[in-house]
Formats: C-alpha cells, structure tokens, sequence
C-alpha cells in the first residue's frame, strides 16, 4: 500500500495491490484515516490495482486516440476545405 497526501490540492491517494483491496481487515482500518482528511476537506481517493495486462491497455489505449486524433484532423481539413469554397 502507498499512501500519497498531496496538501497543494487537498488530494489524498491511496494505492492498493490486488492482496490488499481483498483485506477487510486493512480496509476497515483505513476508514478512519479516510473520515480525518474528508474532514479536513480533502478529497480521498483509492486506487485498487487491477486484473488486466496494463501494457496491452495502455497500447490498445493509445491506438484508439491516434485514430480519434487522424479522425478529427480529416474532418477539420474538409471543413476547412468547405469553407474555403473547395
């Protein structure tokens, strides 16, 4: 677990592993850490590692807004085409 208290943006993370988003135990015993901040109007926010391959993510991630991004380039061309009385 690794707690990271960010005071610039009354931000508060909290990284789980796998083992540990399973804990009950751990879980109940970060509550009251989680009602302290609240109280001190920070946000907490709780990270839980996931099941996925990452690098399969991150790269099927990365494709779709390479293409989103040709997309948007194609059609502000032929607007600008239309525009231009093309």
């Amino acid at each position: 677990m690794e707690i990271h208290v960010r005071d610039g943006s009354k931000l508060v993370e909290v990284w789980l592993t796998n083992s540990e988003k399973q804990d009950t135990e751990l879980r109940e015993r970060l509550k009251p850490l989680y009602r302290a901040y609240t109280a001190k109007n920070y946000l907490v926010a709780v990270f839980e590692s996931g099941t996925q391959d990452l690098t399969e993510l991150t790269s099927s991630l990365l494709c779709d807004h390479r293409r989103r991004s040709a997309q948007r380039e194609v059609t502000l061309e032929r607007q600008s085409g239309m525009v231009m009385g093309l």
